[in-house]
């Protein structure tokens, strides 16, 4: 009896010993280190969730940069614009000098005004056609193209500086981050396009006796690497921008999508083939239309040797190849116009398309309408704006049309 008893004796005081041991620890210190810690590992774990729903980029930095990149898309804009009334003005050849920083405040003093005509006195554009002029008239067209370099300078840092901004906050993805480079390095690289572009109009040419131009060649170049840029980042920011449409992939989708890549080339080989009618004045050739004179093949058509010359240097050829473009780019559009009410599309796709199909016809009739008044400045202005318009248009099209990946 004994043993058993002292058996129970023990168990029960150990038991009553760990629950007063327990109680003991329950302490006020010891219960606000416990609250403490699981409220640091509540505000841990909320912090890693948070985190892991802010990374960069996402949706709202993909529209951040998407509307960037349009914006920069309409600088150049207004770059390819300023430009093309710069050339029909005549005053791309007044600033004989190329200064990244330097020139960028224009003269101040009727001293620096003379100095700077002074020089230009010295190019053939005045000594062959301008050689009565003012130093009035020769502020104007250096204000001019002052503007239009000064405009350049604006798109670089509208480019650079987001480009730095967005690259440290982590905006961009790797892929991304190639595009910006190569636009930016773009962008400098039209600058140095632009300048080598004037100093062909700059240089001597004893053996010609024809008014003094800069290279269609190079006017071309300029033309179009800044076409380039524009629709880069214009199609960059639209698809970064719009939420791609979940089309049914069909054949007829496919074809239509082909159909509209096809035009869209064709919009733009349009738009650089103006360079070369800009760059020659083949606009003056022969202002009659739908025949050129009274003919519809003219009969200068060939006269350079060998024909591949014509293509390029003769004006006759260059405003035949010019019409013949933009029909053709007319046709195509009023084609995928049609073709794509046979294909099930979202309402701003078709309200893409109709837009392009109107501002095609719009742009014919300007074309038409410059070539039979003799390329009056303000409309000849107005039809190398539509040109940019119309790649606008063609560039939504297909991204409205692009294919989502899977």
């Amino acid at each position: 009896m004994l043993l058993p008893s002292l058996r129970f004796v023990v168990s029960c005081g150990c038991r009553n010993a760990g629950r007063s041991f327990n109680q003991s620890q329950r302490t006020p210190l010891r219960q606000w280190v416990l609250k403490r810690w699981q409220t640091t590992s509540t505000l841990t774990a909320e912090a890693g969730t948070v985190k892991a729903t802010s990374t960069v980029p996402n949706a709202a930095t993909n529209r951040i940069v998407g509307r960037w990149l349009v914006g920069c898309s309409g600088l150049v804009l207004g770059a390819v614009v300023l430009g093309g009334v710069t050339r029909l003005t005549e005053s791309g050849l007044s600033m004989v000098d190329w200064h990244l920083v330097k020139e960028m405040k224009p003269p101040q003093s009727q001293e620096e005004w003379e100095a700077e005509f002074a020089k230009y006195q010295q190019f053939p554009e005045f000594k062959i056609m301008n050689h009565d002029m003012t130093l009035t008239e020769f502020k104007f067209i250096f204000y001019m193209e002052w503007g239009h370099r000064m405009w350049g300078r604006l798109v670089g840092l509208a480019y650079i500086l987001p480009t730095m901004y967005f690259w440290r906050k982590g905006y961009f993805t790797r892929s991304m981050k190639g595009r910006v480079l190569g636009l930016c390095g773009f962008v400098f690289f039209q600058g140095l396009l632009g300048w080598y572009m004037v100093k062909s109009g700059l240089e001597e040419k004893p053996e010609s006796h024809d008014i003094p131009r800069v290279s269609q060649y190079r006017l071309a170049s300029h033309l179009g690497s800044a076409l380039v840029l524009y629709c880069a980042s214009l199609w960059t920011g639209l698809t970064l921008m719009l939420s791609p449409n979940q089309l049914r992939e069909t054949r007829r989708l496919t074809q239509l999508r082909r159909f509209a890549k096809g035009t869209g080339g064709l919009v733009f080989l349009t738009a650089l083939s103006g360079a070369f009618v800009a760059g020659l004045d083949a606009g003056l050739v022969y202002n009659s239309f739908p025949k050129m004179g009274d003919r519809w093949i003219p009969d200068d058509l060939l006269a350079f040797s060998p024909n591949i010359k014509n293509v390029f240097e003769n004006p006759t050829t260059v405003q035949f190849d010019h019409r013949i473009l933009a029909m053709s780019s007319l046709a195509a559009i009023t084609g995928l116009f049609f073709y794509s009410r046979r294909v099930h599309l979202p309402r701003r796709a078709k309200i893409a398309i109709s837009c392009l199909t109107a501002m095609a016809y719009t742009q014919v009739a300007l074309g038409i309408s410059t070539l039979l008044l003799y390329v009056p400045t303000p409309l000849a202005a107005t039809h190398q704006s539509g040109s940019v318009a119309l790649l606008t248009l063609a560039i939504w099209v297909l991204a409205e049309l692009r294919r989502v990946a899977k």
